[in-house]
């Protein structure tokens, strides 16, 4: 991680080294994935082709799998359903994992990746993989801290990625957990008390609970001001004790649940 000659990380440069030799920022780097509906091995490559012909690029950076769950094939459908249940297929993400490593053969993608893979499907996939996944991109904030799954991705040198890192409080009242939900992290009284602490908002401060962690973070705002303000984590640093009272937030507590497909074998929430 560089620094700039304040001694301060800058936006522009602040990243970190994947193992396949590459580098991702820290903040606000998106990517392609490849959608449940296309884990049969013949339908990767079409796939991102697709992707890179609407993008009118020759390659994609990353490109990982979505979910450990491949849905059944439906033209026009991103989440098949038959009598409202969710049309899933049993495509093992191991074959699916040799048709992404083909791309990189290939020269359409220079770095590939998985997103909501637990310890387990990580374990079973380097013991098949001929390139190791480079990253993970998985739901992490103080309401779930996942600290086995980050000490396990930190140990294997898989990079994580943190998604919904203000714990999603514009979700939709369909992702609310009824009694269990916690609302809203952004109002939390220890966020907000290390918030004031340090003269941030408490969205800063939640940013830069990934960031000093070596962890890449991808908020979502549609506010051009919000957007402007979540890059300006670079000139601060939580303290031990922050960090500490933080992770001590931790509830275990998931936006991102996909219970529809909780039966499912590869359903990656059972061990987290």
């Amino acid at each position: 991680m560089e620094r700039s000659g304040r001694g301060e990380m800058n936006v522009s440069t602040a990243r970190r080294q994947l193992n396949d030799g590459s580098w991702m920022p820290l903040l606000g780097f998106g990517t392609w994935k490849l959608w449940c509906t296309f884990h049969a091995p013949e339908d990767v490559k079409p796939s991102v082709m697709e992707t890179l012909h609407n993008l009118q690029l020759t390659y994609l950076n990353l490109y990982l799998i979505h979910f450990p769950v491949g849905f059944q094939k439906v033209p026009g459908e991103l989440l098949p359903r038959h009598e409202g249940r969710v049309l899933v297929s049993e495509i093992d993400y191991v074959d699916t994992w040799k048709a992404m490593e083909a791309l990189v053969d290939e020269g359409f993608v220079k770095s590939i990746g998985v997103s909501n893979f637990n310890i387990s499907q990580l374990q079973r996939l380097l013991s098949k993989a001929r390139i190791f996944p480079a990253v993970n991109q998985v739901e992490l904030h103080p309401y779930l801290t996942q600290t086995e799954l980050v000490e396990f991705c930190m140990s294997r040198n898989i990079a994580l990625t943190a998604f919904s890192p203000l714990g999603s409080p514009g979700r939709s009242l369909v992702f609310l957990n009824e009694s269990a939900d916690p609302k809203d992290l952004l109002k939390d009284p220890v966020v907000k008390m290390i918030a004031e602490k340090h003269s941030k908002s408490p969205a800063q401060i939640l940013l830069r609970f990934h960031i000093q962690r070596n962890i890449a973070t991808i908020p979502k705002s549609i506010s051009p001001e919000r957007i402007c303000k979540n890059t300006e984590v670079f000139d601060f640093e939580l303290t031990e004790g922050d960090l500490h009272l933080l992770l001590g937030l931790n509830r275990n507590w998931r936006v991102c649940q996909m219970k529809i497909v909780q039966d499912h074998r590869f359903y990656p929430f059972t061990d987290s």
